[in-house]
């Protein structure tokens, strides 16, 4: 192709222009389907909820979104203001304070919003990244799930009513601080002390990686001075009357630090020299508390948050194959890439029907959610405890790594210019996945959890009948299978020692984990497309 001026008039506007416009939520008949298929009777009042916060996710919220991901908005500390008073001010961009005020106004922790539509919300909000909003909405929910089974003084009861339902318009948020230096993701090696006077605890001592570091209250584990068992305390980062002043509750931030994605969202290092806190639950339930409750519901929403980039990625790759011509033909007609494209839809849609099964089943759970194995319950609501709570751990470490591997493939539909930071977002939606693989337990960690788990319930739930039960109505043939490779896995004499044996052992653990939650959510996915056309579908 010449022109006799030498100019080269190729625009990418159509594509912009449908990109400018495409409603996450009313463009999206797949999702709709999802929530008719598991949410059941209550479609209408979550449908309506999701159209109304689309609107404002899709456009306003993601222009917000891109302009605080630029490179010269990045958060900073101002450690002393100008008399030389310690503050620790966390300098953020006007765009996240007002994003922030949006996002947590919407009040999805209320006990007037329905699990469904807090749920569909957070999906909708994920599908623009971190942004300083995903992280700080799960630490919240899962600050606001402890404090409501142990905010028990008025202060823990102040803070909870913050937190779900604002106090003159202003919500609460939420964070977690459980990792020391020594181990991140073995809590009961923790060594942060806490120290009880005249009926106050007081906290001392250095917590390393600390996120939503802005945020009102953290959840914070720590040992009772004397003892070796791990405890859980609300800590306010200002008591009353300090925020406006800028005077910390006995902490410092020491440094904000560099991160590979999640970029909007400082993570800091903090010390704590007295700062006050208040106990959530038994002070010997630290460990149990924060696994069963608060990690349960961070881990259920990088399932969720990696359907929802999942989601997005696919949907602006499969556009832009359709609209960039390469030889005389649009990129999508080649067969590599029409393989590629359908693939990777797949891949977000079994992770997306995954996500919203496995919270119909969560929200099934007899009791709600309990700090680890209660044994005095029947051993039917015992098992299909235990089945939610692996299914949990298999779905975060699945979803989070076939979010960064489809995430990759996306970008590389763009061509060169997939990688372009300002072409699109889905360099920093690659890179906050791969930050979501490490957040709430690696890889490594919780396919090692799930192990022990499983291991330490094998004299009264079989592993034949645990794979039966999570994947009941799959092909007896590959149950059969399934189960007999659970069961000899679990056999292995000991997995702790080093070797070439124990090498292949676990590489096989870890396949055979994959492939189980790929089938869970294969079911999935087929019974969205099986209730598919039963209800008629409105745009």
């Amino acid at each position: 192709m010449s022109f006799p001026d030498r100019n080269n008039p190729y625009s990418f506007n159509d594509f912009l222009e449908w990109r400018r416009n495409v409603d996450y939520y009313r463009d999206d008949p797949f999702i709709r389907q999802v929530i008719r298929t598991f949410a059941g009777e209550e479609f209408e009042e979550i449908d309506a909820a999701a159209r109304a916060v689309s609107a404002k996710v899709s456009f306003r919220w993601r222009d917000l979104v891109e302009r605080i991901a630029l490179p010269e908005k990045r958060p900073f500390m101002m450690h002393y203001d100008g008399h030389h008073n310690r503050i620790d001010r966390i300098v953020r961009p006007a765009e996240t304070e007002i994003l922030e005020k949006e996002v947590f106004a919407e009040a999805v922790f209320s006990g007037n919003t329905s699990p469904w539509i807090r749920l569909i919300k957070e999906f909708l909000i994920y599908q623009n990244g971190e942004a300083c909003i995903a992280c700080p909405l799960v630490c919240t929910e899962g600050l606001v799930m402890l404090l409501e089974k142990y905010a028990e003084s008025p202060e823990t009861r102040q803070i909870l009513r913050h937190c779900k339902e604002g106090v003159d318009g202003d919500y609460g948020i939420g964070a977690q601080y459980l990792s020391e230096i020594q181990g991140g993701s073995d809590v009961p090696a923790n060594v942060l002390e806490a120290v009880e006077v005249d009926g106050v605890w007081r906290l001392y001592g250095t917590k390393f990686f600390c996120s939503a570091t802005h945020a009102d209250y953290a959840i914070i584990t720590a040992k009772p001075v004397g003892s070796e068992k791990v405890a859980l305390f609300i800590v306010p980062s200002w008591l009353p009357g300090n925020k406006g002043r800028e005077i910390r509750n006995g902490f410092t931030i020491d440094r904000v630090k560099w991160k590979l994605g999640t970029s909007e969202l400082t993570t800091g290092e903090l010390t704590f020299n007295g700062a006050v806190a208040y106990p959530a639950g038994p002070l010997d339930r630290g460990v149990a508390n924060v696994v069963g409750i608060v990690l349960t519901y961070s881990r259920l929403t990088v399932g969720l948050s990696a359907a929802a980039y999942m989601t997005r990625a696919v949907r602006e790759a499969k556009k832009y194959a359709e609209f960039r011509e390469a030889f005389g033909m649009a990129i999508d007609h080649f067969p590599l890439m029409e393989e590629n494209i359908d693939r990777l839809k797949m891949v977000a849609e079994r992770t997306t029907a995954g996500a919203f099964r496995l919270y119909r089943d969560f929200l099934l759970l007899e009791g709600g959610l309990k700090a680890g194995l209660v044994a005095d319950e029947p051993e039917a609501v015992k098992k299909k405890r235990f089945d939610v709570r692996e299914l949990i751990m298999l779905q975060k470490i699945t979803a989070a790594w076939d979010s960064t591997e489809v995430l990759h493939e996306a970008m590389s539909v763009f061509g060169g210019h997939g990688v372009m930071e300002d072409f699109s977002s889905l360099p920093r939606l690659y890179r906050d996945s791969a930050v979501n693989e490490l957040w709430e337990g690696p890889r490594n960690v919780l396919l090692t959890q799930i192990y022990r788990d499983l291991k330490r319930v094998v004299d009264w739930y079989k592993p034949s009948e645990f794979v039966g039960n999570i994947l009941s109505g799959a092909d007896e043939d590959v149950l059969e299978r399934l189960g007999r490779e659970l069961a000899e896995l679990l056999e292995y004499p000991d997995p702790s020692q080093k070797g070439k044996e124990a090498v292949r052992m676990w590489r096989r653990w870890d396949i055979l984990c994959a492939e189980v939650f790929h089938i869970y959510q294969d079911m999935a996915l087929s019974e969205v497309k099986k209730n598919r056309g039963r209800v008629p579908e409105q745009p």
